[in-house]
């Protein structure tokens, strides 16, 4: 069962997905569901020997295609909407035991020009409004399956999140007739403290107001509001950049460093967003080799996050990491 239920209080849409409970947890490797499907063995989704990259819709999506109907009424005060949308799962390979980090750039590259497509896809959908890409690496960010993948949640509205990012940039654009991550990136690149990393299209940094001690943004250096707007060089370029920025993370501390990677570009309501930039957004778990960073009462209850390190100084540490190929 999938609905829409309305948070009155702040406003927003909340997904109830009651069937995800059943979803796989932690199988042996030889019965991982998003495997090839070897002759004689386990059949998985992918009913194939080996696969580059793949796309499938999600077994235990959160949004539907054709979503039943709301197992409760509507009422003044409590709006209920069937889920419409649509959940995607992408695997990088077909390697059970590799990672993003491992993978040579033509591969990261030809995943880049996936994410265009399903980008462009899924966001011609008329219930689609926003179009939000991302990767859940690790146990301690709740990952249920190893197997390296991301995934792509089509949404019939425009998360909260990002309608907090639109309306800031929005207004300062409205204000001071620039955009704001245009002015972002420029007062950065001129301090140049909080750069981690750069090439001729992209630049990875420690955000100013970083929430998270190793939180990095990587902003594309022409104004885009879309990854659909990028030439074929710039997306290798930012290929090039992921790269970087997650071998880095592998070598902080010599272990596969979880993360939550996100991408942030503009809705596919039809509307216009001259005043938005893509960029992507990741956030490490740790903030030591040993300690994690919990979302505790401030984060979780408040909103108001605190960062108990400085983001120069973290900005510092990742740009003397080397990117190199991490073994572990």
């Amino acid at each position: 069962m999938s609905e829409l239920r309305w948070n009155p209080v702040l406003e927003e849409w909340v997904i109830t997905a009651t069937h995800r409970q059943d979803r796989t947890f932690f199988p042996p490797p030889e019965y991982c569901p998003i495997c090839p499907t070897k002759p004689g063995a386990f059949p998985t989704e992918v009913p194939a020997e080996d696969y580059d990259i793949v796309v499938f819709e999600n077994k235990f999506p959160s949004l539907r295609r054709n979503s039943p109907q709301p197992s409760v009424e509507s009422t003044d005060l409590y709006p209920v909407r069937q889920a419409e949308g649509i959940c995607e799962v992408v695997l990088y390979s077909s390697e059970h035991n590799t990672e993003l980090a491992k993978m040579p750039i033509e591969k990261i590259e030809k995943l880049v020009w996936v994410w265009t497509d399903r980008f462009e896809e899924l966001g011609s959908r008329d219930e689609v409004k926003y179009v939000f890409i991302f990767e859940n690496k690790g146990k301690e960010i709740g990952v249920t399956l190893p197997h390296p993948h991301g995934q792509i949640y089509a949404y019939p509205f425009i998360p909260p999140t990002l309608q907090r990012e639109l309306r800031g940039c929005k207004n300062h654009y409205d204000a001071k007739g620039e955009c704001l991550l245009c002015r972002i990136l420029r007062e950065e690149l001129d301090d140049g403290r909080r750069i981690v990393a750069r090439n001729n299209d992209f630049v990875a940094m420690v955000p100013f107001y970083a929430r998270y001690p190793y939180e990095v943004h990587i902003f594309c250096v022409e104004h885009h509001a879309a990854i659909s707007e990028f030439s074929t060089v710039q997306k290798r370029a930012l290929a090039e950049m992921l790269q970087v920025v997650i071998r880095k993370y592998n070598n902080l501390w010599n272990f596969s460093l979880p993360y939550i990677m996100v991408m942030h570009q503009k809705p596919t309501d039809g509307e216009e967003y001259p005043y938005y930039h893509f960029h992507i957004e990741f956030y490490p778990p740790y903030r030591t080799p040993d300690k994690l960073k919990f979302l505790a009462g401030s984060e979780a209850g408040a909103g108001a996050f605190i960062n108990d390190t400085l983001a120069e100084e973290k900005a510092r540490i990742l740009r003397e990491t080397e990117p190199r190929q991490f073994e572990g």
